[in-house]
């Protein structure tokens, strides 16, 4: 077990600042909101991140005038923010500008049929009724299905600890009576006869790393979710979320340190007592709380204490999320080129159960794929120059730990090279006269950039053996004093997820010991 070196550690405590320190791993959204909930508390809070801006998958990177929103691009429960920016005596909305998405998204087949996503319920059903007459009394009981698996799976689930075995065990009958064994397919396919609107009802799961023939059915609590909230975007993307949250903990009289990896989680007494930085630098602490991911956590961060549970056997059983291939590109001169290519489109493969099997079963490159293609530039002025646009196009693949992973050194401009293809085909006519900045982030880029075990895209895939009791608890029983937050842990993935995670932690983490 590594203890605290005296000789090396950071004794940078603000002169007349004797709060109790938290030590924040990661400046992810999760890191960053557990930051505030801290400081809310008392603390004096540090967060330390190895990237160069805050965000973690939040962030961006700008090409030639283009910003690239490099992660999620939705914000679906504006509330957990603002209930966030509230408990730090803060107003979201004068900070955040959000603007909201109509039509959320529009699904495309190869057939030439398309779905367009609505808040509007009889919108909404005008869109079934249009492929599937026969299917829009099964999207009314689904809908209602979906607002009770919301109030029970995230109004209360989601917003408080699930660490207890006996936390558990008091909602099994509920799990049971919900069907939460059956999967989200499942259950959409008992709603919808038409299959494509069985697609368009349980691709969800994606967005958060999981198969959909195998994620609990709780999960079609997400329709609900943009149903009752609507789909926003925020004006700079994510990354403006990220450093608004920045400024937040600033004003806190917290510290945000970019360019600063973790290297270890120090011990004491079984007890984390600070962090040494892969400088060698050693800071203490009275809180650790790691918005790594779990896997990186427990495997690396602390290689050198004794687990119990999380031990490396149980990490290498884990079932872990898809990998992604996303290209980022900027186009010239094409504000106007494509008028019928909204904020967000999917374009459908000829398969979807398929494909699905393919990526997270057998962990097979396919020769076809689906895409995930965003567009800000349409909606936010500041993600490409004046007259071009910014996109990125995410094609899910499988993660680097099935046999024979795919070796992306080689393939990566290959399999760019189709994704323009299908791009040309299906939806931006003549892109190829018009592409200008690119990046390519492959499931490499995650496992070195984001430290992603097996380069997934999203930590711990949310089966249901792996949600909620299973998955990673926000306070550690491998030690003292140690928490987490983020995708990997309880509720899970997804911005509303991520930010709930904190509120869980603030549960949980006791108020600070206060100076006498």
């Amino acid at each position: 077990m590594t203890r605290l070196d005296p000789q090396l550690v950071n004794d940078a405590t603000p002169v007349g600042d004797a709060r109790s320190h938290a030590v924040v791993i990661g400046a992810g959204l999760g890191g960053l909101a557990a930051a505030m909930r801290l400081g809310a508390k008392g603390y004096r809070v540090t967060v330390l991140d190895r990237l160069d801006m805050p965000g973690g998958r939040g962030s961006a990177l700008w090409r030639d005038g283009h910003r690239f929103d490099l992660g999620p691009t939705i914000v679906t429960v504006p509330q957990v923010f603002r209930d966030l920016w509230a408990g730090c005596n803060r107003d979201f909305d004068k900070d955040v500008e959000l603007i909201a998405l109509d039509p959320f998204y529009e699904i495309r087949w190869p057939d030439g049929s398309s779905f367009a996503a609505r808040q509007d319920p009889n919108a909404m059903e005008a869109e079934v009724a249009r492929l599937s007459p026969d299917d829009v009394s099964g999207l009314r009981q689904f809908l209602k299905e979906s607002e009770a698996r919301y109030r029970f799976g995230f109004e209360d689930l989601g917003r408080r600890p699930m660490n207890r075995l006996g936390d558990l065990i008091k909602v099994l009958p509920t799990f049971a009576r919900m069907r939460a064994d059956r999967s989200v397919y499942a259950h959409a396919s008992r709603r919808f006869k038409d299959p494509r609107l069985r697609m368009a009802f349980s691709f969800h799961p994606l967005f958060i790393g999981g198969d959909p023939t195998q994620v609990t059915s709780m999960y079609i609590l997400v329709s609900h979710l943009e149903k009752a909230f609507g789909v926003h975007y925020a004006i700079g993307g994510v990354a403006a979320i990220a450093e608004a949250m920045r400024n937040v903990i600033a004003a806190q009289g917290g510290l945000v340190r970019q360019n600063a990896e973790v290297d270890e989680i120090l011990l004491s007494e079984g007890a984390a007592k600070g962090v040494r930085l892969s400088n060698a630098e050693v800071i203490p602490a009275d809180v650790v709380v790691s918005n790594a991911d779990p896997g990186h956590t427990y495997s690396t961060l602390l290689r050198n204490a004794p687990r119990k549970r999380w031990t490396d056997v149980k990490l290498t059983r884990t079932r872990w999320s898809m990998g992604l291939f996303v290209w980022y590109f900027g186009t010239r001169g094409t504000r106007d080129l494509w008028p019928d290519v909204g904020h967000h489109t999917i374009l459908n493969g000829p398969r979807y159960r398929g494909l699905i099997r393919d990526i997270f079963q057998q962990g097979h490159m396919a020769d076809d794929m689906s895409l995930y293609v965003h567009r800000p530039s349409v909606t936010d002025p500041t993600a490409a120059p004046d007259g071009d646009d910014t996109f990125y196009a995410l094609s899910p693949v499988p993660h680097l730990g099935h046999d024979n992973p795919v070796d992306w050194a080689e393939h990566a401009e290959t399999y760019r090279q189709r994704v323009q293809s299908v791009l040309e085909d299906q939806l931006l006519p003549g892109l190829d006269r018009h592409l200008t900045a690119s990046e390519v982030f492959t499931p490499d880029t995650f496992r070195d950039r984001y430290l992603s075990p097996l380069g997934c895209g999203f930590s711990i895939e949310p089966r249901i053996l792996q949600s909620a009791w299973f998955r990673p608890h926000n306070v550690s029983e491998e030690a003292k004093g140690l928490y987490l937050v983020g995708a990997g842990t309880h509720p899970g993935a997804g911005l509303p997820g991520v930010i709930s995670s904190a509120e869980v932690l603030a549960k949980l983490v006791p108020d600070p010991v206060r100076a006498p």
